[in-house]
């Protein structure tokens, strides 16, 4: 004679299947996310976000700043701008522009 679980075990072991198929179908969205996010990354990855050329990255003292030549467009990353700024702490308004305009040219 063959013994039948109780519905308490058919219950627990339902949910651990579920369990387990949620967990599964999360790493798959977590995966492809990652695949996503690669793939976006290499599409855009050192193109301009104003005209989509490619930015070309001039060194500037300790600084990395991206160039676009077709728009002549100017790019600091976040930690860029604030090591720029705590290299020239008394650097005024109007001639930190001029500092980014010789990097824009004409």
């Amino acid at each position: 004679m063959l013994n039948k679980p109780s519905s308490a075990e058919d219950e627990y072991f339902a949910k651990e299947d579920i369990e387990k198929k949620r967990k599964l179908a999360f790493q798959q969205a977590q995966r492809l996310s990652e695949q996503q996010r690669e793939a976006l990354k290499a599409l855009h990855s050192m193109k301009c976000p104003k005209c989509g050329f490619d930015l070309h990255p001039l060194k500037s003292e300790d600084l990395n700043i991206d160039t676009c030549f077709n728009c002549k467009g100017v790019w600091l990353d976040a930690d860029e701008m604030d090591r720029f700024k705590k290299q020239h702490p008394t650097l005024h308004r109007p001639v930190f522009e001029a500092v980014l305009n010789l990097f824009k040219g004409d």
